[in-house]
């Protein structure tokens, strides 16, 4: 306790940030050192990998995503074991970047969704939202000796909030301008915006998830030619987007519901991809046109959710992408046919490597539990008020 009490006082600190996401690729680690705290804090990113999942695992981990798919023994297992593959990868990161692990101050891990029900039910006469993310961070905490910051979506969802998108506080500090409206969109296995009109206060900040990112096109990949995902967008180049299949697929309620809104796997998971091919095979597409037109899918249902009356936002100067997604040339290419008056920028542009701003994200994240300051955006997530996010795990 006597530790934890030091590093609330410490503005300078050395902290990992853990991020796996929903496209199931693999863990990314960042190593952050950051200053200050709040719209104050600075940050230096010193190292960042990304270690991929093993096959075996991640098909485990896909299966007990889907609902009714997963038994407790095999999640309880692998809570504990994938915390082991955090330990691993942080290790790893210490090696690379030479910095030993007695060094580092905090660690920030999101854990792997493998379940997000953001929607209100009623189970036992008790209106509730729920979510589950694995990796127990005691485990993290225990065998690093690092104090460690785990579970950041629970108490967003204490107070009546979806727990998600969280990366928008983060977008709030590093990318607010008073003299650009912006757009900070992340392609990962779901895409998700951050509108951030000039000028904007925290309580202004609007974001959700816009649908499918990465996650479809990668599952069909996988069925139709074998690959892991569509290495710059060659196999969506090569085909042609089917108007009819585009247009179905957008009568998917997802996309009919207002924000704030947060999905996963349980709407964009094996099901849907099965869907997908049903309604293919009837139009008689080839496997590119599929690819071509799920890709397409992900672009035009982010270019339509920024046209939401609710975000304020006229103009849209900039557009900011990070994630897997920025690798892809045919939505980076469809990206700006779509907003043909804005400039389509990276978030590496500003000094933020696409691939690594979830992982920084959570290293920020953990900065401000351990100093005190509420971290959601209410505004975001729906949440009753401000919260401070995250469990404290000791060594």
């Amino acid at each position: 306790m006597h530790r934890l009490s030091e590093l609330f006082k410490k503005e300078d600190k050395k902290i990992i940030g853990l991020m796996s996401g929903t496209s199931l690729d693999g863990i990314d680690v960042a190593l952050v050192r950051i200053l200050d705290k709040g719209q104050n804090t600075k940050i230096d990113l010193r190292k960042f990998i990304s270690v991929p999942y093993q096959p075996e695992l991640k098909s485990r981990l896909k299966i007990i995503s889907q609902a009714k798919s997963g038994t407790v023994d095999e999640i309880c297992r692998l809570n504990f074991v994938m915390a082991e593959f955090y330990v691993e990868a942080i290790r790893e990161l210490c090696d690379t970047a030479q910095v030993p692990i007695s060094e580092i101050d905090l660690i920030g891990s999101h854990g792997q969704t493998i379940h997000h029900l953001p929607d209100l039910e009623m189970v036992f006469g008790k209106n509730i939202r729920s979510t589950l993310q694995i990796g127990e961070p005691a485990i993290i905490a225990a065998k690093t000796g690092v104090i460690t910051v785990g579970n950041f979506r629970s108490a967003d969802m204490a107070l009546g909030g979806q727990g998600a998108p969280l990366v928008p506080y983060f977008d709030f500090i590093f990318f607010s301008s008073d003299q650009y409206n912006r757009v900070l969109l992340n392609i990962g296995g779901i895409a998700n915006i951050t509108v951030l009109p000039k000028a904007v206060s925290s309580d202004q900040v609007k974001a959700f998830d816009t649908g499918p990112g990465n996650m479809v096109i990668d599952a069909l990949m996988q069925l139709l030619f074998g690959q892991p995902y569509d290495k710059d967008g060659e196999m969506a180049q090569s085909g042609t987007v089917s108007k009819e299949l585009l247009d179905e697929l957008k009568r998917f309620p997802f996309f009919q519901k207002p924000a704030p809104k947060s999905t996963g796997r349980e709407d964009f998971g094996d099901k849907f991809v099965r869907q997908i091919l049903v309604l293919a095979q009837s139009l008689n597409l080839s496997a590119t046109d599929i690819i071509a037109t799920a890709t397409e899918l992900t672009v035009s249902t982010i270019a339509e959710a920024m046209k939401f009356s609710s975000l304020k936002i006229t103009t849209v100067d900039q557009v900011i992408v990070s994630g897997g997604g920025s690798h892809n040339q045919f939505i980076m290419n469809a990206l700006k046919k779509s907003f043909p008056s804005s400039d389509i920028l990276l978030s590496a542009d500003f000094g933020i490597p696409v691939d690594a701003k979830e992982a920084i994200c959570f290293a920020v994240l953990a900065n401000e539990t351990i100093c005190g300051c509420a971290a959601n955006l209410p505004s975001v997530t729906g949440a009753k008020r401000p919260a401070i996010l995250g469990s404290i795990s000791c060594p």
